[in-house]
């Protein structure tokens, strides 16, 4: 009987995806999508050997997601992609396995059926590709600044959107990567293509698609029908204002003729998001991740704290959007609103639409009122998955 073998390529950081946690290890409908993808390998019962490809920085991750599977260890990946499995075939190369089904952990709704149809093709075909026809017009974009500038229709006709898992004879593939190193090409088709292999199309799955964008992450949890649930947590927080030149806002330092008096950079827009994000998911509050006590945060940067916390959100879901709402007379803020969502949308690695941040006065009352210090309030909603 041929012997067959999966490689699952996880060794991408995620940066289009945002986030310190990467795309493969995030919680997906109570599972994540490497182990997803995994599963969907090993319940067609059809091959010898899977080897996950993985960043040695993520052992910790992959552990914690293939616990149980019953794998062999990972394989470590390379700068590239390409590299990365190119490493797994070397790796598979001793155990002579006859055809290799290639698969992005980041696709984890592969369906058995598109498995099987790779697979199958294997019979009469040098390689085989899931792909699905293109739909939708096609149009070639000129860059004319800000927003670019469709320069013109392209005939769709004959053109096919090439997915994950992509199989071929494994000599043949094992070579072609070899005589490719150094390149940069963007699939193993791509690679088996340079050294003249013919490979075929075979249907793909319109669900089986790349979790590239928290949005994609969302379409998947709706496909999967995963159980979430939605929860909201708040914080306040206040600083005296003391004799200074600036204070920092929401991540941004404003001109002033004050600044805020604290342990750290006594930030108290990042002080109360921090303080929400730690409550929607139970995990206390600042001053025991963070306590004042402590000489490490003096002067830190609150960046520092909101990152924490949106890394604690991520190992258990999603975050969903956040508001901050700052209470002062001065200075305003409105002209560096724009650039605190920003910020605020980077230390969280969300859409900058997912952030609002707000201002109001007291109308003098209060200590906010009479210029003694600033105040803020904050909001978050999570997605826990179960």
């Amino acid at each position: 009987m041929p012997r067959h073998a999966a490689v699952i390529v996880a060794a991408g950081t995620g940066e289009r995806f945002g986030g310190s946690l990467p795309k493969q290890y995030r919680p997906l409908a109570g599972s994540s999508a490497l182990r997803r993808s995994v599963e969907a390998f090993r319940a067609t019962g059809r091959f010898d050997d899977i080897v996950v490809v993985i960043r040695d920085e993520h052992r910790a991750l992959y552990d914690a997601a293939s616990a149980g599977l019953g794998l062999p260890e990972p394989v470590t990946g390379g700068a590239t992609r390409q590299d990365s499995v190119r490493a797994a075939l070397e790796w598979l190369a001793p155990r002579v396995p006859d055809l290799v089904l290639v698969h992005d952990a980041a696709r984890p709704l592969v369906d058995r059926a598109t498995i099987d149809r790779v697979l199958d093709a294997l019979a009469d075909a040098e390689a085989a590709i899931a792909a699905v026809p293109v739909v939708d017009t096609i149009k070639r974009a000129e860059d004319k600044g800000e927003t670019p500038i469709a320069a013109g229709t392209v005939d769709r006709s004959g053109l096919w959107q090439a997915q994950t898992p992509q199989g071929f004879r494994f000599p043949a593939l094992l070579a072609a990567h070899r005589a490719a190193a150094g390149e940069a090409l963007t699939d193993d088709a791509a690679v088996a293509e340079r050294q003249g292999i013919a490979v075929r199309l075979v249907e793909g799955h319109v669900d089986n698609f790349k979790i590239t964008t928290e949005a994609d992450l969302t379409r998947a949890e709706r496909l999967l029908g995963g159980a979430a649930d939605i929860r909201t947590g708040t914080g306040f927080d206040v600083h005296r204002l003391i004799t200074g030149d600036a204070v920092i806002l929401c991540g941004i330092r404003i001109p002033h003729a004050a600044k805020l008096e604290g342990h750290s950079d006594a930030d108290v827009g990042l002080h109360a998001l921090t303080d929400a994000l730690l409550g929607a998911i139970g995990a206390g509050d600042i001053g025991q991740h963070f306590p004042p006590s402590d000489e490490r945060w003096r002067g830190a940067d609150s960046a520092a704290f909101l990152a924490h916390a949106a890394d604690l959100v991520r190992a258990r879901g999603t975050i969903l959007n956040v508001d901050v709402t700052l209470l002062c007379e001065r200075p305003k803020i409105g002209p560096h609103r724009a650039a605190m969502v920003a910020r605020i949308a980077e230390i969280l690695g969300i859409d900058a639409e997912r952030v609002s941040v707000k201002a109001t006065t007291t109308e003098r009352l209060g200590f906010t009122g009479r210029e003694e210090g600033i105040a803020a309030q904050a909001s978050a909603n999570v997605r826990i998955e179960r």
